[in-house]
């Protein structure tokens, strides 16, 4: 138990994972569901779930019984029954069979029937298909009149579904194989999950356009079905790529600068911030983002307590964040706002102000709520603030900042958050929301051009939940998606994932990093108020905020991330995070030092060119040699 607390901050065990197989298909079978889903150990599917969503979104977790398998060297079959219960405690009964043989089929099938009726906002299939290697490649729909299109997955990510009314989908994962995924049983359509930060192109069950939530009715059974047909020969994977060591080569200087590194506080985190104002100090952040809405109920106090923390960090720029009350003239609201900060002694130097209407995501087909228009939110802002730096974009996430485009002209900087357990919140998931990054950053570079650009919160827990009317309570500290409160952000895992998060960032042009909160349950902080893994890492960060960043090439980056950076004796600094639960070993170019580890204890070595790394350890590490020019 100590080490998975040490590892994930909780005692829950992370899904056990059975591997099918069947010739040269495979998929991990976790929780009744399908992960992983490869031939010729080549990645087909990301997954292929079956889903039930509360009206909050909410994923409801299903109990599994009589769960069966059995394994032939030419095929499997899994079946199993499972129930979820509804808020309202309504039970929803499942009947699960699963088969795939050696030819490369696989047939996944779901009765389910609900014993009262049942409300959700979702009910079935939802198959994830991979980014890295499918994002702008070629795919074939069929629709569900019987048309084919001829398209391509979406390059930059796109604001609405992709593909509608879809009964297939044929592309190729690698060249020399195909792959057709057909899906029966409802209407089902494509969404951009990048957006969320998520590595998939999600096909899910039911359009947004039709109303949410709905009823299943009393005992009306529910079937549907996935059916993977893969054909040709995958290119086969060299033994070493599979499971040998990871080389890691530090490059040259790219002439980006690391990103300024700043840290989010809430008026609910003041008092906890407040007691730890020395640890504040030394963190020496580069910013400060408070966070103030007045239809939160923050008022005065939460301003007043915000000075007090500023003075503590007198070289920190002030980041006042405001969620823009519209049920007023906006000149009102700004005004107040100006007058509280005068009162409290805060001296803003950079103002991010959002609609307070727009902290709630509007999905495709629902009504855009009454809101002033943006030009005229950041006018009243800048004449209530004239010197301030004015951003813009979307407290919530880059998906609503790319539905609401921001008119950049009328701003100084735009930013956007992210949350990596918006849609799932098991360990492999999280930790692949890392490829999504670039494409994130990359999308956001298309839409605001060269304007200055910020990211953040990028906290593991949410927040707060655009998609609903709370975030999900966890007083056991489980893996909850949409949880305020994850635990694994007090665990070796948030450390590793805060490591690869800034490994991803390489050549985003990011100029100031809100990477995570200060106190709270997204803070730096453990239950007995000891600072966290997490802590040494960012600190860590905020120390290179400005320095010259080195290119970083690691061969599985899946597996060990990490990025570089000119130290202030112009030494390579190197941190280096192994993103798995399982010991990796890495193969360096280079001689180097071992400075600092955040790990289990005796689980990291440096040898001659060689580094052990225990599980979700980062270690950081530098050049030894005379100083150079920085």
């Amino acid at each position: 138990m100590d080490d998975l607390l040490a590892l994930f901050g909780t005692a829950e065990p992370p899904a056990l994972a059975r591997t099918l197989r069947a010739g040269p298909l495979s998929a991990d079978l976790v929780s009744g569901n399908l992960r992983t889903i490869r031939f010729g150990g080549r990645e087909v599917l990301r997954a292929i779930s079956y889903v039930v969503r509360d009206r909050d979104w909410g994923t409801l977790d299903p109990a599994i019984a009589n769960l069966v398998v059995e394994a032939e060297p030419d095929g499997f079959a899994v079946r199993y029954d499972a129930s979820c219960h509804a808020p309202d405690g309504t039970r929803l009964a499942m009947q699960a069979q699963i088969r795939g043989t050696a030819a490369g089929s696989l047939h996944f099938r779901v009765e389910a029937v609900p014993e009262g009726d049942f409300e959700t906002n979702r009910c079935g299939f939802c198959v994830l298909h991979p980014i890295e290697g499918v994002a702008g490649a070629p795919v074939e729909v069929l629709h569900g009149d019987g048309s084919r299109e001829a398209s391509r997955f979406p390059d930059l990510i796109e604001p609405w579904q992709p593909f509608q009314d879809i009964r297939a989908l044929t592309h190729e994962p690698v060249p020399g194989l195909r792959a057709t995924c057909r899906l029966e049983g409802d209407t089902f359509e494509m969404e951009d999950q990048r957006a969320w930060s998520d590595a998939s192109f999600k096909t899910y069950v039911r359009p947004l356009a039709l109303p949410w939530p709905y009823r299943m009715p009393a005992g009306e059974t529910n079937r549907q079905s996935v059916a993977l047909a893969i054909e040709g020969v995958a290119p086969p994977l060299s033994t070493e790529t599979r499971a040998g060591p990871v080389a890691v080569a530090p490059g040259d200087p790219t002439g980006e600068p690391m990103p300024r590194v700043g840290v989010a506080l809430a008026p609910d985190e003041c008092a906890d911030t407040l007691a730890h104002l020395a640890e504040l100090r030394d963190l020496a952040p580069r910013f400060l983002l408070f966070s103030f809405d007045p239809g939160a109920g923050h008022d005065g106090r939460a301003l007043a307590s915000f000075a007090r923390i500023a003075a503590a960090c007198p070289e920190a720029e002030r980041v006042l964040e405001f969620a823009v009350p519209t049920d007023r003239p906006l000149d009102a609201a700004f005004a107040a706002l100006a007058e509280g900060v005068r009162e409290a002694g805060l001296d803003v130097e950079t103002l991010i102000a959002g609609p307070d209407v727009d902290r709630q995501s509007t999905p495709p087909g629902s009504r855009w709520p009454d809101c002033p228009p943006l030009d005229a939110v950041y006018a009243a802002a800048r004449r209530a603030f004239p010197a301030a730096r004015l951003g813009g974009g979307m407290l919530s996430y880059f998906t609503e900042l790319n539905r609401k485009r921001v008119p950049t002209d009328a701003l100084d900087l735009v930013t956007h958050a992210t949350c990596p357990i918006v849609h799932a919140a098991d360990d492999l998931s999280v930790m692949q929301t890392l490829e999504a990054v670039p494409f994130v950053t990359r999308s956001a570079r298309a839409i605001i051009g060269d304007k200055p650009y910020r990211l953040g919160p990028t906290t593991i827990g949410m927040r707060q939940n655009p998609y609903g009317s709370r975030t999900m309570p966890n007083p056991d500290r489980r893996r909850i998606a949409m949880a305020a409160d994850d635990p694994r952000a007090r665990g070796l895992f948030g450390a590793a994932f805060l490591a690869g998060y800034a490994a991803r960032l390489d050549g985003a042009g990011v100029e100031a990093w809100c990477a995570s909160s200060f106190a709270g349950p997204r803070g730096l902080f453990d239950h007995a108020g000891r600072p966290t893994a997490l802590a040494g890492v960012l600190k860590g960060l905020a120390r290179a905020s400005g320095r010259r960043r080195i290119a970083l090439r690691s061969e599985d980056r899946a597996r060990v991330d990490g990025f570089a950076f000119m130290d202030r004796d112009g030494r390579a600094e190197v941190w280096l995070a192994n993103l798995t639960a399982e010991p990796q070993d890495v193969r360096l170019e280079g001689p180097f030092e071992l400075r600092d580890r955040w790990c289990l204890p005796e689980t990291v070595r440096l040898g001659d060119g060689t580094l052990e790394l225990g599980a979700l350890a980062v270690a950081r590490l530098a050049r030894p040699g005379p100083r150079q020019a920085p």
